[in-house]
């Protein structure tokens, strides 16, 4: 087994691999804002995102982070929404990207974040600086308008 700290060899390049959730409600997505305690984007606004744990279903690992950081119930599709290529500081990341919707609940943020908001896809790309997630949320928006 290669030694997971290198992440670059001649054979492959490894990569982090992470979900995120696009919670749709009365046409706004769920934005979160990273606390200013975390290493990694303080401060950064998003969807809720984390980690795949090896041994852990992207499909599972989506529902456990909505819970984990929102409490919300929502509707996830199962199949992900899109697919694509970002950076977490200077790791390459393969980000899979899981369309949800709004169900009940009350937002309770954890401690990774310190503020939410329900954005249209425009504000919500006035507000992060992550573009290939921005235009994703668009991508989204527009498959949910059509119904």
């Amino acid at each position: 087994m290669p030694d997971p700290s290198v992440l670059t060899t001649e054979e492959t390049q490894l990569y982090v691999v992470a979900v995120a959730a696009i919670i749709f409600r009365e046409g706004k997505i769920l934005a979160m804002r990273r606390a200013p305690t975390k290493d990694a984007g303080a401060g950064l606004w998003e969807t809720l995102s984390g980690r795949v744990p090896l041994g852990e279903e992207p499909l599972e690992s989506v529902k456990r982070e909505i819970q984990e950081e929102c409490g919300l119930a929502v509707s996830i599709e199962e199949r992900p929404f899109t697919v694509y290529q970002a950076f977490r500081k200077d790791i390459p990341m393969i980000v899979i990207v899981y369309r949800a919707h709004y169900l009940s609940g009350e937002v309770l943020p954890s401690d990774e974040h310190d503020a939410f908001d329900w954005l249209t896809p425009g504000e919500f790309a006035e507000r992060s600086t992550l573009t290939k997630l921005a235009e994703t949320v668009f991508e989204a928006a527009k498959v949910e308008s059509k119904g």
